[in-house]
């Protein structure tokens, strides 16, 4: 039977939910996000901000020269998380194959529905329409055989639109896409295809499969099938946590190690809380420290550990640090879950 998935965005999530329960914020150029003068950054924002050319991951600095009527309000995240509870339980009512990426989409399997005689078109319509009545923002849906042309197709007709790839079009819809739109395709890889010859996937295609592996490795054997528009990922229900971290960016530069490990306690304090509150039911498989040099570069330092410790976390900070040796203006410290949980207590010692 041929599939039918259904990816679900919701628009401009943490500003549509500003502006549901603030209407004055509608229509004025809107930024979540934190405060200029700490080094904030924009969680996202709304379309008339986005006029401007602000993005999500901008500095907020930098988005207000770009629109300095912009309106900034902090992150209300229970808000969000309340929202997003309330559109999962929009999208239980059609299946129980749902794949959550975030709080504001997910793929959703409904294939052999009976819902709407299984036209996974009006199953979608439907879910928006609920998702605006009931939590009073606007989602936006792709509709395809996979889960690759269901999450690019759900960016067609952005905002509060839906578009739908039958099977008889794939060959029409993919050729033409720009590389950077694959899955698992970021800048650093767009751009070295992008050197290569390769703009879209109809350049893409030219290449054989054994110039791909080796340019690649194994991914390239999914660019192959991924550049004509196959993917045969299924959409998982597995909802296991992958990882939990904490990260601080800080007003001022650190300018050596010792400043580093002195603000450590903190980020200590902070993960233990969050880490209490995960409700984790396994052991973490790695332990992890992630520092963002001055000038944005930066590293991961990471070690197999099932029960992560201060001292653990000092130590992977100290390997870590000399990797740049520079002023450090982001910290952070997390754990990895494993993909196959292992059995066994979960504990956590980081006093």
């Amino acid at each position: 039977m041929q599939r039918k998935i259904i990816h679900i965005d919701c628009d401009c999530f943490y500003a549509s939910v500003e502006m549901r329960d603030n209407p004055a914020l509608r229509d004025v150029p809107l930024a979540i996000g934190g405060a200029a003068d700490q080094r904030g950054v924009v969680a996202t924002c709304n379309y008339p901000a986005r006029k401007f050319g602000i993005h999500s991951a901008m500095a907020t600095a930098t988005a207000l020269k770009r629109c300095p009527q912009l309106v900034l309000v902090p992150p209300r995240f229970e808000r969000y998380r309340e929202a997003s509870r309330a559109v999962q339980r929009i999208f239980a009512d059609f299946t129980d194959r749902i794949e959550p990426l975030s709080l504001d989409e997910a793929y959703l399997d409904v294939t052999g529905s009976a819902h709407f005689q299984g036209s996974a078109t009006l199953i979608a319509q439907e879910i928006r329409r609920r998702i605006e009545a009931e939590v009073g923002i606007t989602a936006s849906a792709g509709i395809a055989a996979n889960k690759l042309l269901a999450k690019i197709a759900s960016d067609w007709n952005k905002p509060n639109g839906q578009f739908v790839v039958r099977p008889e079009q794939v060959h029409e819809f993919i050729r033409d896409l720009p590389v950077a739109r694959l899955w698992g395709v970021g800048k650093v890889t767009a751009a070295k295809i992008n050197r290569m010859g390769a703009m879209t996937c109809a350049d893409l295609q030219t290449w054989p499969l054994e110039k791909l592996v080796a340019t690649f490795g194994k991914f390239g054997a999914s660019l192959h099938k991924q550049c004509r528009g196959l993917d045969e990922r299924p959409v998982e229900r597995d909802g296991r946590r992958k990882s939990l971290s904490v990260e601080y960016t800080y007003n001022q530069d650190l300018p050596d190690l010792a400043a580093c490990m002195e603000k450590l306690p903190a980020l200590l304090e902070d993960f233990g809380r969050r880490f209490a509150r995960s409700g984790a039911e396994e052991p973490p498989h790695k332990s992890f420290v992630k520092i963002k040099y001055h000038d944005f570069t930066q590293t991961t330092m990471e070690c197999v550990c099932h029960q992560p410790t201060a001292e653990i976390f000092a130590q992977l900070l100290a390997q870590a640090w000399p990797r740049g040796g520079k002023p450090v203006r982001l910290l952070g410290i997390g754990v990895r879950y494993a993909d196959h949980p292992q059995t066994g207590p979960m504990s956590l010692s980081l006093l």
